[in-house]
């Protein structure tokens, strides 16, 4: 294991809001990243890198290297990009959701003169019942394919926003959520598997965290829609925030058009003519398709012979799960606690519970209420590209030490800074910079690590048979710890003050942080066949690889 962390230096990132822009160093290095991944976006940039290539090719040194490392690098085209964004799109229903409540839940209380209590059923109902949604869709998306699911998810969701668009009352509103719920589980399970099955190792690690750039994308649009929807009148403003939602699911649901099917899930159903005819579109040539189709083939058939050797079919999944293998504990252990430590961070909560944090720190005036959440949504945007720029660079492991410590830092500042102005009668203007200064730095730390590293982590680290239900497992407990945290938020803040609250989640970092430090292996560079090596007994990580396959499992 990696013991050290490997930030990026010299990275200059400057956000002027809430209209300034992103500084031109910042642009011009996530720009030739950028090229450097998708070359047959930017003709431009090839010239430098011919000269380049051809500088080091006459060197007597050079050769060695730079076949090597073309051949562990295969590039990755546009076609697999525009795949991996439009699978990871459904990841924007989520987001804003996340973000338009932060703001309706203020409009709908006083419209709907709800309780403090139904406005945390209200908010946490969504994420509970995304639970059912997570469970069902690795079953659904094993047995119909990943294509399909995309489109059962959008559907879904495309109902519960009609529904709470439309709500007369209360207990419709709560209708409208429950089936909203079942479509984002369905959603957040589905992106990030489909984009790691399709794309190349070299960049499935960037690719695999847009899920978690479109959930902030998402968010931000969310906040853009309660600053400039606030001012409608009371009966029509919060049911706008929530029907809008039903036009990027119609959009979502109409994309698998222009989709593949994973080439992985052909292959589980014995259709290797259509996995090898994806993957010459998503590989850069044909050696690098057939390669990838002989490990796929070879993976499929360890698996089916070890179920059948052990008396177990694609039925008894579940049952695998309860009885794992050394190596299998291992990756539940992993998948199952980064996936609880990213909601038990409390992210979530802070987003929706925002506006009212800064309620109680003085600031009553909607506008700029909602103007707090456009600053920290544009912040959590520039942080989360920078994490997918360098995600393939740097390794996850890095980044998440990274991110996990940095939030306990920024979220212990905000657990001081609310008690001062919890004690302070005159609440002063510092104090409360301070608060958003230290909310923004939160947002932007878990942006950096465990926002999109989860979803990369939970959909590489299961074999193939085991992926689509083991990353609905992990994303199972997701949804309930981000459900549990939303819904008693605001009961445990009232009662110990929000400081108070801030400081139990600093402590959950801190825990989060040493978990991530001796439990998660790197899986940087490593194909989908290749990772189950790395959760083998580390005794023998020395050892032949090929002793220590997924087929052990």
């Amino acid at each position: 294991m990696q013991s050290g962390l490997a930030p990026p230096r010299h990275i200059s990132l400057q956000l002027q809001l809430p209209t300034g822009p992103i500084s031109l160093p910042a642009l011009s290095l996530s720009l030739s990243l950028l090229r450097s991944q998708f070359p047959s976006f930017f003709p431009c940039a090839t010239v430098g890198v011919t000269k380049h290539k051809s500088a080091v090719m006459d060197d007597p040194k050079a050769p060695t290297f730079a076949a090597s490392d073309r051949k562990k690098r295969p590039g990755a085209n546009k076609y697999v990009l525009l795949c991996t964004i439009l699978a990871s799109t459904n990841s924007i229903l989520l987001g804003y959701d996340i973000g338009v409540m932060s703001g309706a839940v203020i409009l709908i209380k006083e419209d709907l003169g709800i309780t403090d209590v139904q406005v945390q059923f209200l908010v946490g109902i969504l994420n509970v019942c995304s639970l059912v949604g997570s469970l069902a869709s690795g079953k659904t998306s094993d047995l119909i394919g990943r294509r399909y699911t995309i489109v059962v998810a959008a559907a879904t969701f495309l109902i519960g926003a009609l529904l709470m668009g439309l709500a007369p009352s209360y207990p419709y509103l709560m209708a409208g959520r429950v089936v909203a719920g079942v479509g984002v589980g369905y959603s957040l399970m589905i992106a990030p598997l489909y984009t790691a099955e399709i794309a190349p190792a070299s960049v499935r690690g960037m690719l695999t965290s847009l899920p978690e750039f479109f959930i902030v994308a998402g968010i931000l649009l969310g906040y853009v829609c309660n600053y400039a929807l606030a001012g409608l009148p009371e009966r029509l403003n919060w049911r706008l925030m929530l029907g809008i939602a039903a036009v990027p699911a119609v959009g979502l649901g109409s994309s698998i058009f222009f989709m593949p099917e994973s080439p992985r899930w052909l292959v589980m159903k014995d259709r290797n003519e259509e996995a090898k005819r994806v993957l010459l579109k998503t590989s850069s040539d044909e050696e690098e398709a057939e390669s990838r189709l002989q490990e796929i083939t070879q993976a499929a058939r360890d698996d089916a012979n070890l179920a059948s050797s052990k008396g177990r079919s694609g039925q008894a999944v579940w049952r695998e799960f309860l009885h794992p293998s050394p190596a299998l504990r291992r990756i539940l252990i992993t998948a199952i606690g980064m996936n609880f430590f990213m909601q038990a961070s409390g992210n979530d909560a802070v987003i929706y519970y925002t506006p009212e944090v800064f309620r109680a720190a003085g600031i009553h005036n909607k506008k700029k209420l909602f103007g707090i959440n456009v600053i920290m949504g544009c912040t959590k945007a520039a942080f989360v590209m920078v994490s997918a720029l360098f995600l393939d660079r740097f390794g996850r492991r890095p980044l998440l030490l990274l991110g996990s410590v940095g939030m306990a830092c920024s979220l212990a500042a905000l657990g001081l800074g609310s008690k001062f102005l919890e004690h302070a009668g005159s609440k002063p203007t510092w104090a409360v910079v301070v608060s958003i200064v230290a909310v923004c730095a939160d947002v932007s730390f878990f942006s950096i690590g465990l926002g999109p590293i989860t979803w990369v982590y939970s959909s590489e680290v299961f074999p193939l048979r085991l992926r689509a239900q083991g990353t609905a497992l992990a994303i199972s407990v997701n949804r309930l710890t981000s459900g549990a945290v939303s819904m008693s938020f605001l009961s445990i803040s009232h009662r110990i003050t929000f400081g108070g609250m801030f400081f139990i989640l600093c402590g959950v970092m801190v825990v989060a942080s040493l978990f991530f430090y001796f439990f998660l292996p790197e899986t940087k560079g490593k194909t989908l066949e290749e990772i189950g090596a790395v959760f083998e007994d580390k005794r023998d990580e020395g050892d032949d690889p090929k002793a220590r396959e997924m087929t052990q499992l």
